[in-house]
């Protein structure tokens, strides 16, 4: 049975660093620009956007064009922040899949 101990203390250890790589991504960010600076959204790593920056000239423009840039901008910063959970967690798990959904 020391192959369950060994096993047992590999995936504690996988545990513990899941957790600490979870509550890192709270604190690691990504800023994205669209809209030639006009729109700036900053979003951690489990994609909750943390702010908007708007560019008062950029409110000028039309009602669809200011709606189709945030949206680019929350589309593109959501992405970005997906693939830098996953990057996290796959280092944290050493390659195995979670499921997670992320």
């Amino acid at each position: 049975m020391a192959g369950v101990g060994k096993l047992l203390k590999q995936a504690q250890k996988m545990q513990k660093k899941i957790e600490e790589t979870t509550q890192a991504l709270f604190e690691e960010t990504i800023e994205i620009s669209h809209g030639g600076g006009a729109v700036k959204l900053v979003m951690n790593g489990h994609s909750e956007l943390q702010s908007i920056e708007i560019d008062p000239e950029f409110l000028k423009e039309d009602k669809a064009t200011i709606e189709a840039t945030l949206l680019a901008a929350v589309r593109e910063a959501t992405e970005k922040t997906k693939a830098l959970h996953k990057e996290r967690m796959q280092s944290a798990t050493a390659g195995f899949t979670l499921g997670m959904g992320m």
